[in-house]
């Protein structure tokens, strides 16, 4: 059965050579994909060079870790460095936000990410693929989720990426 995952997309080193990299990476590995716009937004949780976000979706008939691995492939290949602390400048970093309608909470893996409720990086590029999809916990609409979030920094829609 085909799922729909929903990735977000980061980066604060080399940050347009490294977004266009890891989604070229992921269209060969995946097949065909959907980018919302890339904004620029200012690092979360340390003091560091902005980050350039955004979300892509594609379907898979892949299992959760095999998706897993494909993506830390491509940030090791595109220099990510694991030892360095969690919050800390990276080259590309590529996490599952939705798989499908899975609800799942299991060591490292948090799906539906925490973050799409949390960070307004996150959520705006979420809901410019899918307003009206409904969050697998809250039951609320993504538009709606993004009406109520007041994000504590602006969010600046850069470019959209062309395949």
């Amino acid at each position: 059965m085909s799922s729909r995952v929903f990735v977000g997309l980061g980066s604060n080193l080399e940050r347009e050579s490294r977004i266009r990299q890891a989604t070229s990476a992921l269209r060969d590995r995946v097949g065909e994909i959907e980018i919302s716009p890339v904004y620029d937004t200012e690092a979360v949780g340390f003091e560091g060079n902005n980050f350039l976000n955004l979300v892509l979706a594609f379907d898979t008939e892949l299992e959760v870790p095999a998706v897993v691995d494909i993506f830390h492939q491509i940030e090791n290949q595109l220099g990510r460095d694991r030892s360095l602390p969690r919050y800390s400048s990276r080259p590309i970093d590529l996490d599952i936000l939705l798989f499908g309608d899975l609800i799942l909470e299991i060591p490292e893996i948090c799906i539906p990410r925490p973050e799409i409720l949390a960070n307004a990086f996150v959520l705006k590029p979420l809901q410019d693929l899918i307003p009206q999809q409904l969050h697998p916990e809250t039951g609320e609409s993504y538009a709606s989720l993004w009406r109520r979030m007041a994000p504590t920094s602006p969010l600046l829609e850069l470019f959209q990426i062309d395949l």
